[in-house]
């Protein structure tokens, strides 16, 4: 356990997720159920399921969180700026938005930060965004620049994987990205988190937040845990 963590603060860093394309309602309901359960801040759902899922957790403290321009970040700015607005529209309280991957590799920041600032604008004040930046495709400079462009834009996190690219998050990019932003951004570390040693390594490089579909998994490590 992180020193001065307890099992209930670990599960309120915790986006319990389930966004395969093959995923049913029956996971839906069972996801939801678990999040309530365990405490988790957030459920993370594809936006065809935010609607259903809000009514799931109508009543309980946890949240709906959905995906933006998923998972390649390469929709228009006015899509992901109405996919936004629509998904608060039907319950969510958090969106996860992927960050024009192709246009970072262009070296076109400008554009980067109006495809950020666009979601931003969209759910002001009814949203937290979450910027997906897909670290196992960038360079050391990319991610800076990155991290850049969200502070300009007025995002709240730098998240660093989709999870659907070929990697996930790693301790050294937590680390890089907690340098970067300071306490100016929040950092969520998402993809490959499958047990509570791995939660806690992330955790201890400078994560906020943790995005999973393995939270039970974490929750019953941190509860086994000797640490505390």
């Amino acid at each position: 356990m992180l020193e001065g963590d307890t099992v209930e603060s670990i599960a309120k860093r915790i986006d319990h997720t389930l966004l395969k394309p093959q995923a049913s309602r029956e996971q839906l309901v069972a996801l939801c159920h678990e999040a309530v359960t365990y405490g988790f801040r957030s459920v993370c759902v594809n936006p065809c399921r935010v609607r259903e899922a809000a009514k799931l957790l109508r009543g309980s403290s946890t949240l709906v969180c959905t995906v933006i321009g998923f998972p390649l970040g390469a929709a228009t700015i006015r899509m992901k700026a109405a996919e936004a607005l629509e998904a608060v529209e039907s319950g969510a309280g958090e969106v996860d938005m992927v960050m024009n991957i192709g246009a970072a590799k262009d070296g076109d920041w400008n554009y980067v930060q109006e495809d950020i600032g666009a979601v931003v604008q969209a759910v002001a004040g009814r949203a937290v965004v979450k910027v997906i930046i897909e670290t196992c495709l960038l360079t050391e400079t990319e991610k800076r620049r990155a991290c850049s462009a969200i502070l300009a834009a007025g995002g709240d996190f730098v998240k660093t994987s989709t999870g659907f690219a070929g990697g996930g998050a790693t301790v050294e990019d937590v680390r890089l990205l907690r340098e970067c932003v300071g306490d100016k951004l929040q950092v969520k570390a998402s993809g490959g988190i499958g047990s509570y040693e791995g939660a806690r390594a992330m955790l201890e490089a400078g994560a906020d937040r943790l995005g999973t579909s393995a939270g039970v998994a974490i929750m019953n490590g941190a509860a086994g845990s000797n640490a505390y």
